[in-house]
């Protein structure tokens, strides 16, 4: 007993404890999370094929766009305790606190107890990572994946174990089956650090290499490969895939699509296309023959390709039309979508522009000065596990940043991929230049206060530009302290003090007091679970427009009135949403003066914002009661309350009320996933009767789908929205996350008999 509470450290339960409540407090507020994926889980509920796929319906039609591994683990979590927003997110929260842990338990054995106690606090408050963590998105379950992986790989490599190197790179393969080439940005590092540290003769390393990469490999083309060997009648549709096919959508939408930020998919179809706004989708429809649907409970629904949309202008709120995809402030989406989504210009510096610079990169400049000091001693054959290991993470953090430079297509909570190499960095640094400090090691010796000088310098500077909304409080007082510990520690320097220790640890909580505070708005100001960011700004709704939530003016009616604005429907905004990282909506950007920007909408107090119905920012459809009844009591035996072409529609109906819905056309209602033949037999067979369908003119009506919905208007009779909607006193228009962008518009309900 005594020698385990010798080996416990009591520092690491408060940075843990910490972990929890930045990544958990206040989740079971968020009752949707990202509905895309919710109303996956509460599909996958239904039935083994369903869940399988991880489709997005409950007749099993279409796929969400990512695999499914997450999507496993939030199922078997609602499972065992319901279907909420807090089940599906619990999973995200202990992998966030798990992420902590394992980089404390990675520096640890090399860098020493000082080291992995800053990694854990750092990890614990990257922004970003907090952000991301308490949301249903897949990012934070990536992250613990491929530091576990990691583990097994330094484990495996200092004790020459095959079989942890073997899990090490199957631990990849899992991650791909996560988020697809997301998790390959990291490769680099492993393959460095095998031939660097793994000690075995060359013939035995080769023969490993090989073997685990062969272990890559069929883990992480498992689930692909047997899905698209599946006859395409006899599978879902292949959510935001343009050949129905996982193999394209994992190096095609998200892969390459991610650097070249070209999204000619349809399921981004109506979304704007800098590159080629008249871009049309080849017709697909003749590659396939359409398969037969069917009435069985299980959900093998078909999911044919079909024509595909169109790629034009987008559609805006209440129905205004962006055309060629120009913002409203004349902002355009040039670069291939590189300023799209509040993620600055290309370029070297592109992480520390205002746009990204508060997710993740606050700490970069005690990163670079810690590996001078890390390397410093370097000598030809004195290369140490301390060198490897910095090299691993080095491997790991430029490549994820060089990508990040120059990506045309991602949104700010990817950077939470910088979290752990920052992290173990800033620990095995700093600790590394409080040596050389204490030591007085030459020039090595002024590495520390030129690190807490400039680290300051470069919080206050990310911390300034949002003074009118936190007030200057928080970057001057930063700034003053930098200042203050960097001369003390210059004056210091050669003198001897028993409180220098504690001097240096100040300045290093100094220059956490940003990032610190970013970690903690999501909580006090308000999350979005669709586009997770941090900062003091909410969730406009989409393409890069953020608002200071002090300036939000909740009328209601779930629409928001800009500031001096009078509460008219013609000035109405969407309430922030709770949505999808299909990729097709946008994120915030810092506030900026002058009406709204790619910055922002004003400046405000910062109101909190902490979920309700929609969730953290949200803005989702909710079951009406009337609706339902309606549906409810005219079904005449149909497998099917109604179709839709929006899943935003569906979402409250299959979350909430456990009732089985079909979604036309995916994320954006314009996957090719139903012919009008397939729709005539699914009506046919006394399957579905109602369809439900928006008026817009959105991205649901585009293209391919813009048949089905015609063939809906051709064959059905519109039910009085009387009788079937609860009056809200106004043109009965959904104000969603979908009536932003196209997805929502009015609601019609057709029945259709044949």
């Amino acid at each position: 007993m005594n020698n385990t509470k010798r080996r416990m450290d009591l520092v690491l339960l408060p940075i843990v404890l910490l972990a929890a409540f930045l990544n958990g407090y206040g989740i079971w507020n968020d009752q949707y999370a990202n509905s895309y994926y919710t109303t996956a889980v509460g599909s996958m509920l239904s039935n083994f094929h369903n869940f399988f796929y991880a489709s997005l319906d409950s007749a099993g039609s279409v796929t969400v766009d990512k695999p499914p591994v997450v999507f496993w683990i939030q199922t078997a979590f609602a499972y065992v305790f319901g279907l909420h927003g807090w089940s599906v997110i619990l999973p995200q929260v202990l992998a966030g606190i798990g992420s902590v842990l394992l980089i404390y338990f990675m520096v640890k054995p090399t860098y020493g107890l000082a080291a992995a106690r800053i990694s854990a606090l750092t990890m614990a408050t990257v922004p970003v990572v907090a952000a991301v963590s308490r949301t249903n998105n897949i990012d934070s379950m990536l992250v613990f994946t491929l530091l576990l992986g990691s583990w097994f790989l330094f484990k495996g490599s200092k004790q020459g174990s095959a079989w942890r190197i073997l899990v090490a790179f199957g631990l990849i393969g899992l991650a791909f089956n996560m988020k697809m080439l997301q998790a390959y940005m990291i490769l680099p590092a492993f393959y460095l650090f095998y031939l660097l540290a793994f000690q075995a003769k060359w013939r035995r390393k080769i023969i490993l290499l090989i073997g685990s990469t062969a272990v890559l490999a069929v883990v992480s083309l498992s689930w692909a490969v047997t899905v698209d060997s599946i006859p395409e009648d006899q599978r879902p549709y292949i959510g935001s895939s343009e050949t129905n096919s996982v193999m394209e959508l994992a190096f095609g939408y998200n892969g390459l699509s991610r650097l070249t930020g070209q999204q000619n998919t349809a399921g981004n179809a109506g979304m704007p296309n800098p590159a080629d706004p008249g871009n049309n989708q080849s017709d697909r429809s003749s590659s396939t023959s359409a398969p037969e649907s069917t009435s069985d409970s299980t959900g093998n629904s078909s999911a044919p390709p079909g024509n595909s949309p169109d790629n034009g202008g987008m559609g805006g709120m209440n129905g205004m039309t962006i055309p060629g995809g120009e913002m409203p402030n004349g902002r355009d989406f040039g670069g291939g979508m590189g300023g799209m989504f509040g993620t600055g210009e290309k370029g070297p510096l592109r992480l520390f522009q205002t746009e990204l610079s508060g997710q993740a990169s606050w700490l970069l400049p005690i990163v670079l000065l810690g590996c001078i000091a890390i390397f410093a001693g370097l000598r030809r054959r004195n290369i140490t596990d301390k060198h490897k290991e910095a090299l691993f993470w080095l491997a790991w953090l430029l490549p994820v940043a060089a990508f990040f430079s120059v990506a045309g297509f991602f949104h700010q909570y990817y950077l939470i991929m910088l979290a752990p190499p920052i992290a173990a960095l800033t620990g095995a640094g700093f600790v590394a230049m409080w040596t050389a400090y204490r030591e007085r090691t030459g020039w090595q010796a002024w590495l520390l206060p030129a690190s807490v000088l400039l680290t300051t310098i470069f919080g206050w500077y990310i911390m300034q530009v949002y003074d009118d909304t936190i007030g200057a409080g928080w970057s001057i007082s930063e700034l003053i302290a930098g200042i203050l510990i960097t001369l003390i520690l210059v004056v210091m320097l050669n003198r001897s003090h028993p409180w220098k220790q504690g001097l240096i640890i100040a300045s290093f909580m100094v220059m956490l007091i940003g990032p610190t505070y970013w970690a903690f708005t999501p909580i006090t100001y308000g999350g979005n679970s669709m586009i997770p960011a941090a900062g003091p700004t909410g969730m406009f709704g989409g393409m890069g427009m953020g608002m200071a939530m002090g300036d939000r003016q909740d009328n209601g009616n779930g629409t928001m009135t800009p500031p001096n604005a009078s509460d008219d429907t013609d000035q109405q905004i969407p309430s922030p949403n709770s949505g999808s990282d299909a990729d097709s909506a946008g994120t915030e950007a810092p506030p900026t003066t002058g009406g709204i920007s790619s910055g922002g909408m004003g400046n405000g107090g910062g109101m909190p914002m902490t979920g309700g119905r929609g969730g953290a920012g949200g803005m989702n459809e909710e079951v009406d009661a009337t609706t339902l009844n309606y549906l409810r009591e005219h079904n005449t035996g149909e497998t099917y309350l109604f179709a839709t072409t929006s899943y935003n529609q569906a979402a409250p109906y299959i979350i909430d009320e456990n009732e089985a819905v079909i979604t036309l056309g995916g994320f954006s209602g314009s996957d090719p996933v139903y012919t009008t033949e397939e729709l005539e037999q699914l009506v046919k067979s006394g399957q579905v009767k109602y369809f439900m369908i928006s008026g817009m003119g959105g991205m649901g009506d585009r293209g391919a789908n813009s048949d089905i919905n015609d063939w809906i208007k051709e064959h059905g009779t519109e039910v009085p929205t009387s009788e079937w909607k609860t009056s809200t006193g106004t043109d009965n228009t959904d104000t969603g996350f979908g009536a932003g962008f196209g997805f929502g518009g009015q609601t019609t309900l057709y029945e259709v008999k044949l």
